[in-house]
């Protein structure tokens, strides 16, 4: 069989939002048909990263970093906070589903990652391997995070490799919970994460990392990349999204306080092995008239697609309370999500241990 043509780009170091902004750009462009399936490399400047659903003062110490100058922003991608510089790797692939099938976004995700921790592994003599839900990882220790959705039959799949990382600047940016640096008995962040200069015992340059991801997605996945320029279209686009969403304080901000605090806001949260879901919920009217009048979901969950969150809390509002978990069970009946991390029951138990408060 013939390998499947790809593009090879690469956007540079560039700041946090403008290189979200692209993403937005490279997924418009290609369900529209006026780009190609492509694998882009990017880098930022200093930044702490939130998920698309991810409170951002929940998650980052936003005074410290405006004070340090490092760039807050929103990811298109759910997942976890993270903090990115320019001694770390972002990777991503934007593709068609129909031109490279698989059955689901886990199944994308293990191919992804498994194609990625060949290429590392080869390039470099170490033992990469993906490790569920979407890490890759050298002896039980994090070198690469990833996570992806679909917009109808374009999948945008990113990763980060970390080449090099401090990992004390990484705890002065993010909130990391005590609960997330004591997994699997590691009680220290910098010891949950480990970096190829790490593992190598030297910075290795960054062409050569580049050039060990594509020759394992070439590999296992049957792709051929060939390199070529980014169009002006595509900076056009990325321009357009960044002034008119994704580069502003409203998008970044957007989830922040959640429903704007308060002591009717009531709350509750479900941590399990897929993740952290938290919903937030404004109750009115009295007895069992009582109904749901705002409804927020936030966590470090993958979902696809990523606007499936947003409909799920406007189907609640004006529920009854008494009604909420039939509520979400028929959402999840009607529009059949694809949720790698998390599951229906999640959000159910999460919203009735919120009402039940």
């Amino acid at each position: 069989m013939a390998a499947v043509p790809f593009r090879l780009i690469d956007s540079g170091v560039r700041d946090g939002r403008e290189q979200i902004a692209f993403d937005a750009a490279l997924v418009e462009l290609h369900k529209a048909g006026r780009v190609p399936d492509t694998v882009r490399f990017l880098q930022f400047h200093p930044s702490a990263l939130v998920g698309r659903h991810q409170s951002l003062s929940g998650e980052v110490k936003v005074a410290h970093c405006k004070a340090k100058g490092i760039g807050l922003v929103r990811r298109m991608t759910g997942g976890g906070s993270l903090y990115m510089d320019e001694k770390q790797l972002g990777w991503e692939l934007v593709l068609s589903r129909k031109r490279l099938p698989l059955p689901g976004l886990a199944d994308y995700t293990r191919a992804i990652c498994e194609a990625v921790a060949h290429g590392l592994s080869e390039g470099f003599g170490i033992e990469a391997k993906y490790r569920p839900r979407n890490d890759i990882e050298v002896a039980g220790r994090k070198l690469c995070g990833t996570g992806g959705f679909f917009d109808g039959d374009t999948l945008i799949y990113q990763g980060t490799t970390l080449v090099d990382m401090n990992p004390q600047d990484m705890l002065a940016a993010l909130n990391v919970p005590e609960a997330k640096l004591k997994k699997r008995d590691i009680d220290d962040a910098g010891q949950r994460v480990v970096t190829l200069k790490e593992l190598l015992g030297h910075v290795p340059d960054m062409a050569k990392v580049k050039a060990a991801i594509i020759g394992g997605l070439e590999a296992k996945l049957g792709i051929k990349t060939t390199a070529a320029a980014i169009s002006e279209m595509e900076f056009a686009e990325g321009r357009r999204l960044f002034d008119a969403e994704i580069g502003t304080d409203e998008f970044v901000y957007e989830i922040d306080t959640p429903l704007g605090g308060g002591d009717d806001v009531l709350s509750a949260s479900q941590t399990g092995a897929g993740g952290t879901v938290n919903a937030f919920l404004r109750l009115e009217g009295r007895g069992g008239a009582r109904r749901i009048r705002e409804a927020l979901l936030t966590g470090d969950f993958f979902v696809t697609p990523p606007r499936m969150v947003f409909d799920l809390e406007a189907s609640l509002r004006g529920a009854l309370k008494s009604e909420a978990g039939a509520v979400v069970d028929a959402f999840f009946q009607r529009t059949k999500p694809d949720l790698l991390t998390i599951a229906p029951a999640d959000f159910r138990k999460v919203i009735e241990d919120a009402i039940a408060r």
